[in-house]
C-alpha cells in the first residue's frame, strides 16, 4: 500500500512568491475504494491537465488586471480511493495546502475539482486560506454536510447525463450555499457526461472564467 508520509505530488507552475497573487490547487478525481497509487498517467490525473492550461493561458492574458502571476499546480493523490473514514485524498489536500502555504504565504487559494476531487474542495471551504471553489460533477453523498462563507465564492457545474455523481445533489448544495448568503453559481451542462468530454471547452472556458474573473465581471449569485 503506498504510503501517505511521502512527499506531496504537485506539478505546475510555481513562479516566484514575491511575483505570485493567488495559488490554484486542481484536484483529480477517483474512486470511492481503493488503495492503489495513482499513476501519472491515470485517466483522473490527465483530465485535469487542460484545466490547468486555460487558467494559465487567463492568467497570463489578464495578468495587469491579477497584479502578477498565478501559481497553478496539479495534485497527484497518493491512493485511488477515498477509503471510507481514512479520506485519503482530503489528507493529500490538506498537506498539499501546508506545503503551499509555505511556499506563498498569506496568497488566496483558489481549489478547482472534478468529482472525487469536488468533494475534497468542498470539504476544504472551512479552510481559511481557500477563497474560491470550483467544484466539477463532485461527489456529494447523501448526508454531505454544507461548508461555506459569504466570503467565498463557489461555481458547481455538473452534466445533465452524468449517470456516476448526481446533478441534483449539486444543484441542491448551490442552492443551500445561495441560502447561507454565500456567492454561488450553479451551472448545468446539457448533453454532458461525467468525463466533462462532450462539452469539454465550455468546462475549460468557464472555469478558467470563474479563477480569473474580470475586474468588471463579478460572481453572479444564481441557481435557476
Amino acid at each position: 500500500m503506498p504510503s501517505a508520509d511521502g512527499p506531496v505530488q504537485l506539478t505546475g507552475h510555481r513562479p516566484p512568491a514575491r511575483q505570485t497573487v493567488g495559488v490554484v490547487l486542481i484536484l483529480h478525481g477517483g474512486g470511492e475504494h481503493g488503495h492503489h497509487a495513482v499513476r501519472p498517467w491515470s485517466g483522473p490525473v490527465l483530465r485535469m491537465i487542460p484545466f490547468a492550461w486555460a487558467i494559465r493561458r487567463r492568467a497570463k492574458a489578464l495578468r495587469d488586471d491579477l497584479g502578477g502571476e498565478l501559481a497553478v499546480l496539479r495534485l497527484r493523490n497518493t491512493v485511488y480511493g477515498w477509503n471510507g473514514d481514512d479520506a485519503s485524498p482530503l489528507r493529500d489536500a490538506r498537506r498539499a495546502l501546508e506545503e503551499l502555504a509555505t511556499a506563498y504565504p498569506g496568497q488566496p487559494v483558489t481549489l478547482v475539482g472534478h468529482s472525487m476531487g469536488g468533494r475534497v474542495a468542498l470539504r476544504l471551504a472551512a479552510d481559511p486560506r481557500v477563497t474560491a471553489i470550483a467544484a466539477l460533477a463532485p461527489w456529494i453523498p447523501e448526508g454531505e454536510g454544507v461548508l461555506g462563507s459569504p466570503e467565498q465564492r463557489f461555481l458547481l457545474m455538473h452534466g445533465h447525463l452524468d449517470r456516476v455523481t448526481d446533478p441534483r445533489r449539486t444543484k441542491a448544495y448551490a442552492a443551500r450555499l445561495i441560502e447561507r448568503g454565500v456567492r454561488a453559481q450553479w451551472r448545468p451542462v446539457p448533453g454532458e457526461g461525467h468525463a466533462m468530454l462532450r462539452s469539454a471547452r465550455t468546462w475549460h472556458r468557464e472555469v478558467a472564467e470563474f479563477v480569473v474573473p474580470q475586474r468588471d465581471n463579478p460572481a453572479k449569485v444564481t441557481c435557476e
